[in-house]
């Protein structure tokens, strides 16, 4: 199927692995992933591979996605050694097949310059993240539990937001009057923050109602010409967790 300049040329569904190729009418071809864009392999939700698509989506990497629908698609990156240690996400990137979310996060960080411009700089954009990775981690987890826990521990999530985690950058940012959290240039941390936020807001609109540093920051960030196109409807960024989610990942991993 051949379409206009700048437009969708082909779309290719192989094992599940959506590729999208973009051409001119120069007469190019692509095929695959030949283009050499990152490939996700994943569920079709958010999870732990959520945090590495906007990282990707903020330094402007197009990237592939491969979804696991189904047990036998997990099964087979296991059987042919694609998985070290027998889990995803999993990303192939630059010749690699690369596991483990942090490790994931820290080489496309490294590789984007979004990691700071030294060792310190890194240390304070580590432990931001990490505490990002804390809350956000609570989100995620919150529709896998029996319905009868779910309004305790939205409570808990939001009392956590609100006095452990949002007032640590709301302090940062006053402290030091920029507009990022270190060094004033945007780094992963600043991703990984916005994320949060808006995942907090899904649970309760007005968590930042104390916060105005960091209303400021939200509204900063998400204008970031990267970013802002990848919360625009029809990028890859994923919805919310609903039960269909939640009914795909209980039967793959049979829980």
């Amino acid at each position: 199927m051949i379409l206009n300049r700048t437009t969708l040329k082909a779309s290719l569904d192989t094992q599940n692995c959506k590729t999208y190729i973009f051409i001119a009418d120069r007469g190019e071809s692509d095929t695959g992933n030949m283009s050499g864009k990152p490939k996700l392999h994943y569920f079709n939700g958010r999870g732990r591979m959520e945090p590495i698509r906007w990282l990707l989506a903020a330094a402007g990497v197009e990237f592939d996605e491969c979804f696991i629908e189904k047990k036998e698609d997990l099964t087979k990156l296991q059987n042919d050694g694609s998985l070290l240690f027998q889990q995803v996400p999993m990303v192939e990137i630059d010749g690699m097949k690369l596991v483990q979310t942090r490790a994931i996060m820290n080489y496309i960080a490294t590789k984007y310059n979004l990691c700071g411009k030294d060792l310190k700089e890194r240390a304070l954009i580590d432990m931001y993240v990490e505490g990002t990775t804390d809350l956000m981690g609570m989100i995620m987890y919150l529709p896998f539990q029996p319905a009868d826990t779910k309004e305790k521990n939205l409570a808990l999530i939001i009392e956590r937001a609100t006095t452990r985690y949002f007032p640590v950058y709301e302090k940062a940012l006053k402290d030091h009057g920029q507009d990022y959290l270190v060094g004033n240039k945007l780094s992963w941390a600043d991703v990984h923050l916005l994320e949060a936020i808006l995942m907090a807001e899904e649970c309760k609109p007005d968590v930042l109602s104390a916060f105005p540093l960091l209303q400021a920051f939200k509204g900063r960030i998400s204008n970031i010409p990267t970013i802002k196109k990848f919360l625009q409807p029809g990028s890859q960024r994923k919805p919310p967790t609903d039960e269909k989610f939640v009914a795909v990942v209980r039967k793959i991993f049979n829980i």
